[in-house]
């Protein structure tokens, strides 16, 4: 009698999950969205798809690397260059749905005013970068948790079932360095630092959310700009791809962080 209860309760379950789509990981869907601003466009990599005119999306950007690779049933990239967390909400979600299974994002050194803050510190005095780097410190704490939150939560209600990795960004500089001309050690550090800051903020509302955080840090270690294989543009032309990633940053860094916890 034990026996044949036991092989009741296995066919009903068995019958069970065929009903609702055999396992928990087949209903989370198999699709992928790449979210984020021009860290996951690929904005410095080169090789731009010219439907996606400013947004600068590279077919050697970690989104359409991964994509290619692993062949997901379905790939929306809408990861734009200069993009914020408001840009995120209101112009990329589109394609999220409850068949979406995974989902990347990288987002807010652009509502920190990282651009500005690169400016100040080539342009102007030493005094007037670090109060711009303290400013951008201060917005980190204090602001960009909020506004992290309130993109995150969009995500998850348009996706409920993926699994979404919240990608960080890499420290600028190796100091010392070789690098002979340009910015301080001093400036250099404090850069780093507020590296660091958003990072910091952003794996804490992303583990919040229940989301992944994909450090990329160590993978661009030995790598940054002042080291002796940089993987970061420094001042380039056209000025908008200075600071970002290389196609080999792309690949060797941000791939690699993603591929480890997609």
């Amino acid at each position: 009698m034990h026996r044949r209860a036991s092989a009741a309760v296995a066919f009903l379950l068995a019958c069970v999950l065929a009903a609702v789509g055999a396992s928990p990981a087949r209903a989370a869907g198999t699709g992928y969205v790449a979210l984020g601003d021009s860290y996951s466009s690929g904005l410095g990599a080169g090789s731009y798809e010219a439907s996606s005119g400013t947004c600068d999306r590279s077919s050697k950007a970690y989104p359409s690397l991964w994509a290619k690779a692993h062949k997901p049933a379905s790939f929306a990239f809408t990861a734009c260059a200069s993009a914020t967390t408001t840009d995120v909400v209101h112009r990329q979600l589109g394609p999220l749905s409850r068949s979406t299974g995974l989902v990347s994002i990288s987002v807010g050194g652009n509502d920190a005013g990282f651009g500005d803050v690169m400016t100040a510190c080539l342009t102007s005095s030493t005094n007037a970068c670090e109060d711009r780097i303290a400013r951008a410190r201060t917005f980190i704490r204090n602001r960009l948790p909020g506004l992290l939150d309130t993109t995150y939560t969009a995500i998850r209600s348009r996706a409920p079932k993926a699994r979404v990795v919240a990608l960080g960004y890499p420290r600028l500089y190796a100091v010392p360095g070789t690098c002979l001309l340009g910015l301080s050690d001093t400036v250099r550090r404090a850069l780093d630092s507020a590296a660091d800051d958003l990072d910091g903020v952003i794996a804490k509302r992303a583990a919040g959310h229940g989301f992944a955080f994909a450090d990329v840090r160590g993978r661009f270690a030995k790598h940054e700009l002042c080291s002796n294989s940089p993987w970061l543009h420094s001042v380039t032309l056209p000025p908008s791809a200075s600071y970002h990633p290389t196609a080999t940053g792309q690949s060797g860094g941000y791939l690699r962080a993603f591929t480890d916890a997609a």
